[in-house]
């Protein structure tokens, strides 16, 4: 039987299953045999204050998922809807390349990859906030 296997840096912390587990002093490994158990690294996690734009609103919705916080159909479909409506900002075509990738992880289930690719949005879009206060 597979699962997932968790390589976690001294003193990292993941939430697993609503149970924040904290790493050693030491580099370790943690396989998870469970089915579908609800993972995040809190080292990837966002702080609901960040979840006030559309990038960290997104963001959030992948992280409420992976927590287990939100039904999974329903965070799916919010989550494609806030990948929809960033498409029609981030038009260039690395960031259509990659917001399809993060649709497509969605549309898989594969839940951590799209958090990760629309990750990468956040510096993107804090320069856009920050063009138009200026």
């Amino acid at each position: 039987m597979s699962g997932l296997v968790l390589k976690l840096a001294p003193n990292e912390r993941v939430l697993i299953n609503g149970a924040v587990i904290e790493n050693g002093d030491r580099r370790s490994k943690i396989a998870i045999r469970t089915p579908n158990a609800n993972v995040l690294r809190l080292k990837d996690a966002l702080h609901p204050d960040r979840a006030g734009t559309p990038v960290g609103r997104a963001c959030y919705i992948a992280q409420l998922i992976l927590s287990g916080d939100a039904p999974p159909a329903e965070g799916k479909r919010q989550l494609l809807l806030a990948i929809a409506q960033l498409a029609q900002v981030f038009d260039s075509a690395v960031a259509r390349a990659a917001l399809l990738e993060a649709k497509a992880s969605v549309e898989e289930g594969a839940i951590y990859p799209a958090m990760r690719r629309l990750r990468e949005f956040l510096p993107q879009e804090e320069e856009l906030i920050q063009g138009r206060r200026q």
